[in-house]
């Protein structure tokens, strides 16, 4: 039994915002893509979704290393967070710290004026795909149900 106020990924990743095998050409058409599905899945405007993802990728790439990059944004019109994870077909150039290419892609849109929960998600996140073991895992998944069965469901305080 989990605390109340214990987020899981499945609270901010659902099974249809998981994509197996996502083709993109570059930094750009990466973010436009997942803006645009992020967009449908919320009923909000791809533009200003994109617009705060671009400003945040401005102050630094959310590319953390190890093929994984974690593009993020609070956004007004959101009210809880919102998750989208891809496994790219061909890894990409994303300006990452170590330089190497990106694969993994779990874009995370967060309420504005939220406190410490919200970047607690992030963290968490971020620290479950910088798994080595999670990641190989990943990226051996047959089909976006595999991803979703890889990644869903588990307290974030406990990875």
């Amino acid at each position: 039994m989990r605390p109340a106020d214990a987020m899981t990924i499945g609270d901010i990743l659902a099974p249809e915002a998981v994509i197996h095998g996502l083709r993109a050409s570059g930094k750009p058409t990466l973010l436009e893509d997942l803006a645009r599905r992020a967009a449908q899945s919320l009923d909000l405007d791809a533009d200003t979704i994109l617009g705060a993802l671009v400003r945040r990728e401005e102050l630094g790439s959310t590319g953390v290393g190890d093929g994984v990059a974690l593009p993020h944004a609070r956004l007004d019109a959101v009210r809880k967070p919102f998750g989208l994870l891809a496994r790219l077909r061909e890894p990409l150039d994303f300006d990452a710290i170590d330089e190497r290419p990106v694969d993994l892609v779990f874009l995370l849109l967060l309420p504005t004026g939220e406190g410490g929960g919200h970047l607690n998600a992030l963290a968490c996140v971020a620290r479950r795909l910088r798994n080595s073991e999670t990641a190989a895992a990943l990226r051996s998944a047959r089909d976006a149900a595999g991803l979703y069965a890889l990644m869903g469901g588990r307290p974030l305080d406990t990875v």
